[in-house]
Order: structure tokens, then C-alpha cells, then sequence
């Protein structure tokens, strides 16, 4: 439309950010020297760096994408912080320039995820601050906000691809409740617990997380509509197929009351259940009262 390239803007979008940040230095442009004085407070007291979304947040009330690139443009003037560029790597950030500069931010970065990865699951971010020899936690996690590869969830932080802090979909969501949970849920309390959870989109049908606890091999079916992580120790299988490993096991006869305890360590159904796939399956023979075997 003006008729010149896209070079020449930028040309001209330097000289006049330059132009800028000189009058702001020279003290002529106050506005803009009382903005930086409220970042640098509100830095000072979030981990000396942020996000550009969440200090827009704390300074607007609005907050919304037009806002942000208002603050965005006005640290860039300020000669007192130091802005990260919004890339593959990282979000859009500001940091105090007297505690940091831009390659220091990001080498600290760095040294965080690599910490995270050895590590090799999410933990809160005192214990990932401790091993990364960074004393402050509060500055470690903003630090770490600041990355595109690492997420947070329940107050842990993990790599991105991590499903415990960024679960992606319904199998990983369910997944995250039941680690969380750290024992065997009906579905029904698996659903109502996504719908009550911190998750991005939480807005799921009982019938569809049913359908992901049968399809997904990383759960198993313990009870009657009871599931469990399998990385617990548990197998898939029938009650009658429960019942043949304990036997194949211990590789001898047992008696009815140990078949029943020894089945119900990994499945939640009732003992008659056990009793009746004892006395009516063919894979099953009695050898002595109330003792059994696998046939032959």
C-alpha cells in the first residue's frame, strides 16, 4: 500500500524504536520511565522475570492480546529490562536487567529443563530449583515459565510432552487422575474427577471416558467397572484367568481361602465371584476338599 518492502519497515521500525528508547533514557518521556518502575516491582516480587501475558494480567485489567502487545512494545523502551522474543523456545518474556540479560535467562533456562529431563518425572519446583543449584525456587519457576518446553501441573513441572503435566487428551487425563489418585477408581469417579480438576478442557462424558479406560493398554479392568494402571503391577485378564496365574505360581494345590486372598491382592470383585469361576470353570479341579488345582 505505501509502497516500499518489508525490509524498509523494518528499517524504519528500527530507527524509530532507537529514537524511542533515546528519549526515554534522557528521562523525556516519563510515562514510560513510571511504567518500567512498576514492572521492575512487580518483577522483583515474581522471580525476577515473566511472561508477558501474565504481567500484562497484574498491570491490566483487561489483559487481552491488544493489551499484551502494549506492554510488550513499552519494556522493549525500557533501558532497565530486558525483553526474550516470543520463538520456538520460549514465550514472550521481560526480566530485570541488573539480575539478568538475555543469555543468562536462557542459559538458566537450559540448565533447568536438563535438570527436569535427569530428573525423568515431574517434582515441584523447589526440589527442581535444589538439584539445579538455583537457591531461589520462586525464581527457578519463573524461569521456567518462560519455556515452551516445559508445562506445570498440581504444582509439579515436567517436560512438555510429559502427560502428567500436559495431558493432551481424554487417555492422558485419565492417566494423570489415577497417578494421582495413586489407588484403582470406578469411571464414574475417574469422570467426575477431570470435571473437578485444574485441566485446560475439562468437559467430558462419562461414556467417553469409559470408552478410553478399555481401549488404552496402560489400564486395566481390576473390578467391576474398577480400573488401575497396569505400571502397578496389574495384568489384564478374567477373574478365571486370575485365578490359573496364582495356580501356575504357586505350583500346587490351594486351598480355596488362599486362592481368594491371593486373587483379591489384584482384583477388586467379590469373593462368590472367585468361588463360582473356581467350581465352574473346566480349566479348575477339586483335589481334595475345598482345595484345588488346574487340570490338566
Amino acid at each position: 500500500m505505501l509502497g516500499i518492502t518489508r525490509e524498509r519497515v523494518r528499517q524504519l521500525e528500527k530507527s524509530v524504536m532507537h529514537t524511542l528508547k533515546a528519549a526515554v533514557e534522557r528521562g523525556t518521556i516519563g510515562d514510560v520511565t513510571e511504567f518500567e518502575s512498576r514492572v521492575i516491582t512487580l518483577l522483583e516480587a515474581n522471580g525476577q522475570v515473566a511472561r508477558v501475558t501474565e504481567l500484562t494480567k497484574q498491570l491490566s485489567p483487561t489483559a487481552d492480546r491488544e493489551e499484551q502487545a502494549r506492554v510488550a512494545f513499552l519494556c522493549q523502551l525500557c533501558p532497565n529490562l530486558v525483553v526474550i522474543s516470543e520463538n520456538d523456545n520460549f514465550y514472550n518474556s521481560v526480566g530485570i536487567r541488573k539480575v539478568h540479560d538475555e543469555n543468562t535467562i536462557k542459559k538458566l533456562v537450559a540448565q533447568l529443563i536438563e535438570t527436569i529431563k535427569q530428573l525423568g518425572e515431574p517434582k515441584d519446583i523447589a526440589v527442581i530449583a535444589k538439584t539445579a543449584k538455583i537457591e531461589d525456587p520462586a525464581q527457578a519457576a519463573a524461569l521456567t515459565s518462560t519455556s515452551k518446553q516445559l508445562a506445570t501441573l498440581n504444582g509439579r513441572w515436567g517436560l512438555i510432552k510429559w502427560p502428567m503435566v500436559n495431558p493432551k487428551n481424554i487417555r492422558d487425563k485419565i492417566y494423570v487422575i489415577l497417578k494421582e489418585n495413586g489407588k484403582h477408581m470406578h469411571f464414574n469417579e475417574i469422570s467426575k474427577a477431570i470435571k473437578q480438576s485444574d485441566f485446560r478442557r475439562k468437559d467430558v462424558t462419562t461414556q467417553a471416558v469409559h470408552n478410553e479406560l478399555i481401549k488404552d493398554k496402560r489400564f486395566v479392568l481390576v473390578g467391576r467397572g474398577i480400573y488401575a494402571l497396569k505400571e502397578w503391577g496389574y495384568s489384564k485378564g478374567t477373574v478365571a484367568d486370575i485365578i490359573a496365574e496364582v495356580l501356575k505360581q504357586a505350583g500346587e494345590p490351594l486351598h480355596r481361602d488362599e486362592i481368594v486372598k491371593r486373587v483379591l491382592k489384584s482384583r477388586f470383585v467379590k469373593e462368590t465371584t472367585i468361588l463360582l469361576n473356581l467350581q465352574g470353570k473346566p480349566q479348575f479341579k477339586r483335589v481334595a476338599k475345598a482345595t484345588y488345582a488346574l487340570a490338566e
